[in-house]
């Protein structure tokens, strides 16, 4: 079956574009996490903590978006529009303490997508930047990448943790070494990868959030629920973040074991796909309340994706048909693509406990783009 003849997909796609020509306009001097009563908020204003506002964490996928539209379209004005994103995170540098491993994440959409795609040499600076303190949060005793600076209420010792979703931080290192061909970069990337492949993915599949280990000898300590339901539990972001991020240290290495372990995170996440394709926030989690988590759904089809395009023929099928039943159940259920809402996704959630459930979140929107792009033949493989 030829899945690009499909209508759905197409219909999908050019609603999308077409929403990304207006609310790009309507939105172009903000970062947008979320939405308030349908109208995008801006991170980069909010007076939050160190850990807040303009050194939030999700701050480059609106870039990101930017950047695909540009890549996509070839319309200069999605490149300015970008551009804002990237000029405002320059302030997270001189704040500093607001920095942790989630400068992949900021930088890699923005800035390293600027200098890739236009040769922009202030972007070039701005990407090793980050790279270089990314790879200082490296502990060579554990062989980790520390997750989160100090928590500012003093109840956790953060020093020796690690989480499964820095497996998207470290293509950040992986573009340092390619860029200026010093492998210690890369080096470090791969010590982080293989610490995550032993001690996160579960024998199942399944994976951890977060890890934490002796800072001082480098030992395994405990692991913790973290975002998702509970200790031993099964948070679905985590699961995408696993799949997807061994898929790209593959792509990055050729080290067949991380092709190996993407595709075993895959195979335990499509087990799991209920029958409506609709991604619950933790896949075991109680039966009631039922929460969804389109961000889950939307970044594990990008891995799938992406997995398909590593396998043979025959493996193909599950990986492409998973992908595209995710896809088509956010299409069919949870897409907003009217002018009352910015986002297009309806139903994120950050976490189990958090105190709100089922709204929209920009990273959710990112992915489901990269989704569709992938599909067309013309995404902009920014990772």
């Amino acid at each position: 079956m030829n899945r690009l003849n499909q209508g759905w997909i197409a219909e999908a796609t050019e609603k999308m574009l077409h929403k990304m020509e207006w609310v790009s306009e309507k939105s172009r001097n903000k970062i947008p996490y979320t939405t308030v009563n349908g109208v995008h908020d801006d991170r980069s204003t909010v007076e939050g903590g160190i850990d807040d506002g303009i050194n939030w964490w999700c701050n480059g996928f609106w870039g990101g978006m930017m950047w695909q539209m540009y890549h996509t379209t070839g319309d200069n004005r999605y490149a300015e529009i970008a551009r804002v994103s990237e000029g405002k995170l320059d302030r997270c540098f001189s704040d500093f303490y607001g920095l942790h491993h989630d400068v992949g994440f900021m930088y890699l959409p923005t800035a390293v997508a600027d200098y890739c795609l236009t040769g922009n040499e202030e972007s070039k600076k701005r990407g090793l930047h980050a790279a270089n303190l990314l790879a200082g949060r490296f502990n060579p005793v554990g062989k980790f990448i520390r997750a989160w600076n100090e928590d500012l209420t003093g109840k956790e010792d953060r020093t020796g943790w690690a989480i499964i979703d820095c497996l998207f931080n470290i293509p950040l290192l992986y573009w340092a070494t390619e860029e200026t061909k010093d492998p210690r970069f890369k080096q470090i990337a791969m010590l982080h990868a293989d610490t995550v492949m032993e001690n996160f993915v579960r024998p199942d599949g399944s994976v951890r959030h977060i890890v934490e280990f002796d800072p001082e000898t480098g030992e395994y300590v405990r692991d913790y629920g973290g975002q998702g339901y509970c200790q031993g539990s099964s948070w679905t972001r985590g699961q995408s973040w696993g799949l997807y991020g061994f898929l790209m240290s593959f792509r990055h290495t050729g080290k067949e074991e991380y092709l190996n372990t993407a595709k075993k995170i895959a195979h335990y996440f499509i087990a799991n796909i209920p029958e409506d394709g609709l991604i619950p926030v933790d896949f075991r989690q109680p039966a009631d309340p039922l929460w969804y988590d389109d961000t889950a759904a939307a970044i594990a089809a990008c891995g799938l994706l992406e997995i398909a395009a590593q396998v043979g023929e025959l493996e193909q099928e599950m990986y492409l048909n998973a992908a595209y039943k995710l896809l088509k159940a956010l299409y069919d259920n949870h897409c907003d693509f009217t002018e009352d809402n910015d986002c297009v996704l309806t139903k994120c959630s950050s976490s189990y406990h958090a105190e709100d459930h089922e709204f929209a979140i920009i990273y959710g929107d990112y992915f489901f783009l990269e989704a569709l792009l992938k599909i067309r033949g013309n995404d902009f493989y920014l990772w």
